[in-house]
């Protein structure tokens, strides 16, 4: 599966980095008022494509942009049970702590597991190509933190059961 990852990773990279073309557009709704398109939806017009990268049926990225911000969720491996517990577990953490990440939504969008929000505020702050290389190595790191707990959590389970049935 490893063989498929950068691959995958190149193509959400580059992606990223021609969807992340923003600029400032104020509401045509109030005066003063800057807000994500992306979010509110109130014009369609102001809306591109949104943009489905799969790397096998459940794991994928979507991206949906708009003139002034850019929605990105992502959904991680989950094969077992494990893995489920381990990713909802592992993103509520990271969701209690996204004001210490500045693009991380605090609530996902239904059916991925979580949800970034960039703005054209964060691209005129943070150089572009960082925020990609963020999003990108983030969803690097997440893939191998569950894949290190899940073969921890097993190599535990085996010695737990290996003592248990020494006793008999």
């Amino acid at each position: 599966m490893a063989s498929t990852l950068q691959p995958y990773l190149n193509a959400v990279r580059r992606t990223l980095t021609a969807a992340i073309c923003l600029q400032n557009f104020s509401s045509q709704d109030v005066e003063r008022h800057n807000k994500p398109e992306v979010e509110v939806g109130t014009n369609k017009s102001l809306h591109l494509i949104p943009l489905t990268i799969s790397r096998n049926a459940r794991e994928k990225i979507f991206i949906e942009s708009s003139i002034n911000s850019v929605r990105i969720s992502i959904t991680f491996k989950k094969i077992d049970g494990i893995e489920r517990f381990i990713t909802r577990k592992f993103m509520r953490f990271m969701m209690l702590r996204a004001e210490d990440f500045l693009i991380l939504r605090r609530k996902p969008v239904s059916g991925y597991d979580v949800s970034f929000l960039i703005t054209n505020f964060h691209t005129e702050q943070m150089y572009k190509h960082k925020l990609v290389d963020f999003i990108v190595d983030f969803m690097e790191e997440i893939d191998k933190e569950i894949s290190e707990i899940k073969l921890g959590i097993n190599s535990r389970a085996r010695i737990c059961s290996l003592e248990f049935l020494r006793k008999f």
